[in-house]
């Protein structure tokens, strides 16, 4: 049952689902094509937007929570040091005004704003800096976003020698330098320091607490929270940014995020002009046709935002547990991999499910990210009579003649993959790669589950494949250890490990640490695409396809700063408005 301000409805996207953590490449500049529609208007302060987001956060403690929902939470509610902005991938100054790097590229000292407050009237100081790095790197947290601020294996060193100034210290010298700390919320020490005293900030802003314990840094306050139907922002009055003319941010008076987890659903909304703009996610590519009758009768804008950053993937389970299971031993060979990519028509893909909207794609740097994309293809890109030679080389060939392929033992050659229950384009997608499979001799079964049955699968490694998404939340791949290094915990296909189970993963581990600690563009360019090609060799994931994300907004929009990445509209909230009359 809903409660409003307090109750949540507990999302379980742990360990990496449904995450915001893939930290891996730079946006192509967006488009920002009007496609339909009329011209923007001029904003104006006050009045309301109404967004929907398809899943809500499981806690309003951003340290605790990866899930994309929490990522927008703070975006909403609370600020880092700095920010690279979504759009333009620049890093920009934040609650830090400036700051200065030493000559070996080790020691960074930021300068905080004057007057800046938390939304509850105190003070921001570097006090509260070295809180929340105290929070980040004690182990009684587990905090989700540590791992993503190392370098050379090692923590940030933080200090403060006045109350205005933070001393930020790494292991080694980073390309990454102060990025790595772009997600990063400073939290109010006074609000949160008991709870870390007495090791219970994990538990500290959980589902249950008061709205009014929670105070933030960002352009909104949560002043109601609907389990399973909203969340209302209202403006924070103390929040400290203005626009060119001086005028005090955000523009809008409440901004409130419904909860559509249907895609259908979130559509027709959308079109019946019930939501302004869909926060998390792209239009379908079947959908477009219906938007886009709309936006010509100037209801609303369509903005294409380029090739997406962000694609689908198909990896199989390669982790210590399933591989002491006979039965299934030929899944685990790269020859089988192989054919797999080999049998998939990835232009069927792109022409069936998307409508042509999609490119086709091999390695997880998609072609929107212009500075880091290499053109990687595995040996086989499509032909079935080669991956039939490849499945044969796995050990399955057709032994009864049925023309459906059979291991050693005569058993059918036969996996299953799991996929997100509900979410079309996914559906869609794995039925095709059933079906391109069969052609190929080789029987799938569809699993749909919803999104915390796909964790708890994946988790207790009780599955044989799965296809889902991972969504970047920066650009840079040196920021992406965690599906990089074989140690990561978002290593899909076989995460956590205490040292490398394969030769190709340690050369892959290898080559990103050299990757991370080289300082020219174009060696860490060539480092991070022979990583890709050793993937695109051993195909522990296979990509397909990388849909063009087209975003949807009403023409009471104004403002809008797309980005290709979720929380494509809202990541840059505060300057979002409400069209002002004509």
């Amino acid at each position: 049952m809903a409660r409003s301000t307090r109750a949540l409805v507990v999302v379980l996207v742990i360990a990496g689902l449904a995450t915001v953590f893939f930290r891996s490449r730079r946006p192509s500049p967006p488009v920002a094509e009007r496609i339909g529609g009329t011209s923007e208007a001029s904003p104006a302060r006050g009045g309301s937007l109404v967004a929907s987001f398809r899943t809500e956060p499981a806690t309003y403690n951003r340290y605790v929570d990866q899930s994309a929902a929490g990522d927008l939470l703070s975006f909403l509610t609370q600020a880092p040091l700095v920010r690279v902005n979504r759009s333009t991938d620049t890093l920009e100054p934040w609650l830090a005004e400036s700051w200065s790097q030493s000559d070996d590229g080790r020691t960074y000292t930021l300068k905080l704003r004057q007057g800046v407050t938390f939304s509850d009237g105190t003070p921001l100081s570097s006090a509260d800096v070295l809180f929340s790095f105290a929070a980040l790197y004690d182990p009684r947290v587990n905090a989700v976003l540590a791992s993503d601020t190392y370098v050379a294996g090692k923590p940030l060193i933080v200090e403060a020698p006045d109350p205005m100034t933070v001393v930020i210290r790494l292991a080694a010298p980073s390309v990454a330098g102060l990025r790595l700390i772009d997600t990063l919320p400073i939290l109010p020490k006074h609000k949160l320091q008991a709870a870390l005293d007495a090791g219970k900030f994990g538990d500290a802003w959980s589902a249950n607490s008061p709205l009014s314990d929670i105070a933030g840094l960002g352009p909104f306050v949560l002043s109601e929270h609907v389990s399973g139907q909203r969340l209302v922002f209202t403006r924070n009055p103390r929040y400290w940014r203005k626009d060119a003319a001086g005028v005090a941010l955000p523009y809008l008076d409440t901004l409130t995020v419904v909860i559509v987890s249907d895609q259908n659903t979130e559509a027709l909304r959308m079109q019946k002009g019930e939501i302004d703009l869909m926060g998390s996610g792209e239009i379908r590519a079947e959908d477009y046709v219906g938007f886009k009758r709309i936006a010509d009768q100037g209801a609303l804008r369509l903005i294409d935002a380029g090739v997406g950053l962000d694609p689908n993937l198909l990896w199989f389970n390669l982790s210590p547990a399933h591989a002491r299971d006979p039965r299934n031993a030929w899944l685990r060979t790269r020859a089988f991999r192989q054919g797999v990519s080999c049998a998939v028509d990835r232009e069927a893909i792109v022409n069936t499910v998307h409508f042509g909207a999609a490119v086709p794609i091999y390695v997880p740097i998609t072609p929107g990210n212009r500075t880091w994309f290499a053109d990687v293809r595995p040996a086989c890109e499509h032909d079935v009579r080669k991956a039939r030679e490849l499945f044969a080389a796995a050990g399955l060939t057709d032994r009864n003649g049925d023309g459906m392929l059979e291991d050693a033992s005569g058993e059918p050659a036969r996996f299953s993959i799991a996929t997100q229950q509900g979410h079309t384009v996914r559906q869609r997608t794995v039925s095709m790669i059933q079906e391109q499979l069969r052609h190929a001799g080789i029987t799938v079964d569809l699993t749909a589950l919803d999104t915390s049955g796909l964790v708890q699968r994946w988790s207790r490694g009780d599955y044989d494949a799965m296809y889902y998404g991972v969504q970047a939340s920066s650009t840079d791949p040196g920021l992406g250890p965690q599906f990089w290094l074989s140690s990561g915990n978002f290593h899909f296909w076989n995460p956590r490990q205490p040292s490398p189970a394969s030769e190709w993963e340690k050369r892959i581990d290898d080559l990103f640490t050299e990757h991370v600690t080289a300082t020219k563009l174009s060696d860490r360019q060539r480092l991070i695409g022979e990583a890709e090609r050793v993937l695109a060799d051993q195909l522990p994931a296979i990509y397909f396809v990388s849909p063009r994300v087209t975003l949807a907004v009403s023409g009471r929009v104004v403002n809008a700063q797309p980005a290709p990445q979720i929380p494509q509209l809202l990541w840059s909230a505060d300057t979002l408005a409400v069209a002002a009359p004509r």
